[in-house]
């Protein structure tokens, strides 16, 4: 595994080995989880020296290719499920007796800050000891590295020396490669230690306040995340679901979460809570600031929380509106401060209003764009897309939370992520007539502990003029302005394809929730863009071509990217089901997983 690390662009390539021990041919599959916000940009086979290269298609087209194998009888495709952080894929080839097979995985992503760092997660389950075991990491950082951290789940006190790390101020090298001995749990066993998460995580330097900007071969990225800045007083209602639904585990989780949440609330902060089922209940009329006996009365109110009766999403944050308005007007708020909902709902709406276009169209006009509504779907049977919509509608984000043990710890976690905002309207501007092809440089929020990323096209290469202006509400009025010194010079196309990635994702967004013609306008750049860059989205696949063997003909293999509205059920097969015979993987570097099998031996290359 090679996962190389440029400025927050991380590009992955697993290289994987196996050979068929057996008399017989067999088939041989290749299992891989990669993380849900990287697009796959490259999956080829070498068998037998012949080399089988991936092509990214318009998912249409490749859909009608694969339906077309599929009417012949052939057994081909690939299989997609998808988990918290992960989605995963498996794809099988026959290979022929004591042959090898050679699986390239290449994917992208544009790594994300939180809490003050980003993460590079590798989860392996090897299940028995592999002949070579690898994983390599190299980040460079032109900002230069605060901290490089690296971890695991499975080590123990003789792994632990194995974790080589080498940091100088821009560059750092981690690589894991125990020996197949080192694997064991024991001398001449088969049982291996090596089961669990291999975790980076790691920070750049902050050292100027407008961030910093580079300019890679005519594109640049401006990263922005100022160091210091007070936090600004937030005023949050927590609109919480209480429906018949939401009995047992659920109601005690969130229960749990809100406890937690309350004994970490900022004294400066306001808050309030509305439960809902058929009927509306706000705990008080007004918010309330965050003081210890308010918060005392408050701890004592989540406690008598139970569940009861249907599902009024629509009324339940109408009302969470009104409140924060109502305040607002009657100046009972920091005139200085951000304010949010934060909806918990795990149904769908069965009371009162219940046309979903209608409940978004209701939130949106009365929000008016004056706050932020995060929205936290529990469990499967929510319907994400309509709380995905509705949340970006108006600034904010949604999440599923998954049941399971740790519900609680993953409702605190959202909250810990946007409980200290640092600025609210922030705007990043550069000069017209030098950039072009801008990606959003509006942004309704910074957190602590985040990260605005901005990317660009210049017009030309003349730096001289390149000023670049930021604006933001925080705990006073902010401006800044600088111009840019010096060109980075950087090899390779990151920023480009940085850029490409940015635009991307955000006119996937854009084709969610605009008018129609915004709708159709965003999926058509999206899917042009995907196609030039070669990058697996919603809108693309990558076709195969699987080769001929005694048994089938040539088939195509489809990989194809998941949206979260789509995932549902948690490991939810997409296209075919394969047969199970001989399984065998190779590990992903960032978010990745993977199962080794008996036959596979990893080939996995170190620098990249």
């Amino acid at each position: 595994v090679d996962c190389t690390v440029t400025s927050r662009f991380a590009h992955t390539v697993m290289t994987s080995v196996a050979l068929n021990r057996a008399n017989t041919s067999q088939e041989i599959f290749f299992d891989v989880e990669l993380p849900k916000t990287a697009f796959i940009t490259n999956f080829s086979m070498e068998i037998e020296g012949q080399v089988y290269v991936g092509e990214v298609k318009e998912k249409e087209k490749a859909k009608q290719q694969y339906e077309k194998a599929v009417s012949s009888g052939q057994t081909a495709g690939l299989v997609k499920a998808s988990g918290r952080k992960m989605e995963k894929f498996s794809v099988s080839v026959n290979v022929a007796a004591s042959s090898n097979v050679t699986f390239i995985l290449t994917y992208e992503e544009l790594l994300q800050r939180k809490m003050g760092k980003y993460e590079i997660l590798t989860r392996v389950k090897p299940k028995e000891p592999v002949q070579e075991f690898k994983i390599v990491a190299d980040i460079y950082e032109p900002q230069g590295i605060a901290f490089v951290d690296a971890h695991a789940t499975f080590l123990s006190n003789d792994l632990l020396p194995l974790v080589e790390k080498t940091v100088t101020d821009k560059k750092a090298h981690i690589s894991f490669s125990p020996t197949l001995e080192q694997q064991r749990k024991c001398p001449g066993c088969d049982g291996t230690l090596i089961d669990g998460d291999f975790l980076i995580n790691y920070d750049v330097n902050r050292a100027q306040s407008l961030g910093d900007i580079q300019v890679v071969n005519g594109y640049f990225v401006h990263f922005f995340a100022p160091p210091d800045l007070p936090r600004v007083p937030k005023n949050v209602v927590f609109v919480i679901d209480k429906s018949g639904s939401m009995g047992g585990r659920k109601i005690a989780q969130t229960r749990e979460a809100l406890l937690a949440i309350l004994n970490d609330i900022h004294e400066e902060d306001h808050f309030g809570f509305v439960e809902f089922d058929d009927k509306i209940v706000p705990w008080k009329e007004s918010l309330s600031k965050a003081t210890t006996e308010n918060v005392a009365e408050a701890i004592a109110y989540v406690k008598r929380i139970v569940d009861v009766g249907g599902t009024d999403i629509n009324a339940a944050v109408l009302k969470g509106v009104d409140m924060l308005i109502k305040d607002k007007q009657a100046n009972r708020l920091p005139e200085r401060s951000v304010d949010m909902i934060i909806l918990l709902t795990d149904g769908m709406p069965n009371s009162g209003e219940s046309h979903l276009p209608k409940i978004q169209e209701n939130v949106r006009s009365a929000i008016g764009g004056n706050m932020s509504l995060y929205c936290l779907g529990f469990g499967n049977n929510v319907d994400y897309a309509f709380l995905d919509v509705m949340s970006k509608q108006n600034n904010g984000v949604a999440r599923r939370i998954y049941e399971a043990s740790d519900a609680a710890l993953q409702l605190q976690g959202f909250y810990d992520e946007v409980a200290s905002p640092l600025l609210s309207e922030v705007d990043l501007r550069y000069p017209d007539n030098t950039v072009e092809f801008v990606t959003t440089n509006h942004f309704s929020q910074l957190f602590n502990g985040s990260e605005i990323v901005v990317a660009g096209r210049l017009a030309d290469n003349d730096l001289d003029n390149f000023l670049v202006e930021v604006y933001g509400q925080g705990a006073s009025a902010i401006n800044w302005n600088v111009v840019y010194p010096d060109e980075e010079y950087i090899f390779g196309d990151f920023t480009e394809r940085l850029w490409a990635y940015l635009t991307i994702q955000q006119l996937l967004e854009k084709s969610k929730t605009g008018s129609s013609d915004e709708k159709g306008n965003a999926t058509a750049k999206a899917l042009d863009m995907s196609l030039r860059y070669s990058f697996v989205t919603p809108l693309t696949s990558m076709v195969v071509i699987k080769p001929e063997t005694e048994d089938s003909t040539e088939a195509p293999l489809i990989a194809n990217k998941l949206t979260e509205g789509k995932r549902g059920k948690g490991m939810k097969a997409e296209n075919l089901f394969l047969p199970n015979r001989l399984h065998n993987s190779g590990l992903v570097c960032h978010s990745g997983s993977a199962i080794l099998g008996q036959q596979l031996q990893d080939n996995l290359p170190g620098a990249f």
